[in-house]
């Protein structure tokens, strides 16, 4: 049975909704990524930060109101006419919402805290709901007033990626006839000392692979799909399949073999019922820290003896860390989609110095593409701490 993934709705550092993200997407664009002060202490770093105003929470849903709620509405409103023919056509209680997330309300939590440290009492618009992991599935139900299941996977850096193989089990199951699934996660301090703490947080744009790589830059986004068991009426894009390890290695650090980054990634292409050499494309985790992409190099290596055409997005996006596995799955969407007339795949941008180090990757340039004819297939990758990964299949539905 197939899992459709019939509308997109997208915003991040590329810009709001399909067409801008995919034209700025496919031409490496990197002018999202801009260097700001305040969000750690006597730095200045590049952040993923989507610009300019974003759509206000309705009234009546006040206590929702955090930018990460912001954000994700803001992806909804563009697939808003998709979920109400899917709700003309399924019931509102058959429709399940299912989103990865890690920050959640978690930088208005932050601030209510301060206020409360300073005034022994918290702002008006504080609601603890805000904080909560499942705030972004439960604003969303409340807005469409939806009655199916919902709730909000939080496994750090795969938590979106999860989502979406979520999601097509509550269809597999017989449980809902559509999902609205994705992942959202907004630009807070709480992340970014978090990781600067841990010296993983680069103070240039971050450079995957290259011998010079020396750690990431954090975005936001919101990446939210339509995914039913009916095809869509201009193009069948689907999710072939789904696969996930944890191999438990270290709190924070990959397994250096990339064992169970290569497991996740054979276990997808099983349940697709594919082999290594059909992936057209690879949208690799490319972390640009040290042990990530070494990790990954090895794993990407073993499984595609051959050669795979992949690259690695987040200097364009920055690291979107919860909402990162459904806005890389959202890449190779477009690169699927009947809009991307050149069959444009997204470019890996870095300095061209390879680490000796790593085994050689077959890197997509900006003159690459797609075929024109057969089936294709996109594997997205998305690791997170605790050793947990995920990989995803997209492609042309039978």
């Amino acid at each position: 049975m197939s899992a459709y993934l019939n509308a997109l709705g997208v915003i991040c550092a590329l810009g709001r909704g399909k067409d801008e993200v995919a034209r700025n997407l496919f031409a490496g664009d990197c002018s999202g990524m801009r260097s700001e002060a305040g969000w750690v202490p006597e730095r200045s770093l590049p952040v993923g930060a989507v610009a300019g105003e974003l759509a206000q929470i309705p009234a009546e849903l006040a206590r929702h109101g955090t930018r990460n709620n912001q954000l994700l509405l803001e992806a909804a409103l563009q697939i808003r006419q998709d979920i109400d023919q899917a709700i003309q056509t399924y019931g509102r209680e058959r429709i399940g919402v299912v989103l990865g997330t890690s920050t959640s309300g978690i930088d208005e939590a932050s601030r209510g805290l301060a206020h409360y440290l300073r005034e022994q009492q918290f702002p008006a618009e504080y609601d603890y709901q805000q904080q909560e992991l499942s705030a972004p599935a439960n604003f969303l139900a409340d807005w469409l007033q939806l009655g199916g299941p919902t709730y909000v996977i939080s496994t750090a850096c795969t938590s979106s990626a999860r989502a979406l193989a979520s999601a097509r089990r509550l269809l597999d199951l017989g449980v809902c006839d559509a999902v609205l699934c994705g992942g959202v996660d907004s630009l807070c301090k709480l992340t970014l000392n978090g990781f600067s703490s841990l010296e993983a947080v680069s103070d240039d744009r971050c450079n995957p692979f290259s011998l010079n790589r020396n750690g990431i830059n954090i975005g936001e986004a919101a990446a939210l799909f339509l995914m039913s068991r009916q095809a869509g009426e201009h193009q069948s894009i689907a999710l072939l399949g789904s696969g996930a390890s944890s191999d438990a290695h270290h709190i924070s650090a990959p397994e250096p073999t990339g064992r169970g980054a290569r497991q996740a990634m054979s276990t997808a292409l099983e349940r697709a019922g594919l082999q290594a050499q059909q992936i057209s494309y690879l949208n690799l985790h490319g972390t640009a820290t040290r042990h990530n992409d070494a990790m990954e190099s090895e794993a990407v290596a073993a499984l595609f003896p051959a050669g795979v055409p992949c690259s690695s997005t987040k200097p364009m996006t920055g690291h979107t860390l919860g909402a990162a596995g459904a806005l890389e799955a959202a890449f190779c969407w477009l690169s699927l989609s009947a809009g991307n007339h050149d069959r444009s795949l997204p470019p890996h941008i870095w300095d061209g110095q390879p680490d000796p180090e790593l085994p050689v990757l077959n890197w997509v340039t900006p003159t690459d593409c797609l075929a024109s004819t057969g089936p294709r297939y996109l594997m997205s990758n998305s690791f997170a701490f605790g050793g947990n990964n995920i990989s995803l299949i997209i492609g042309d539905a039978p």
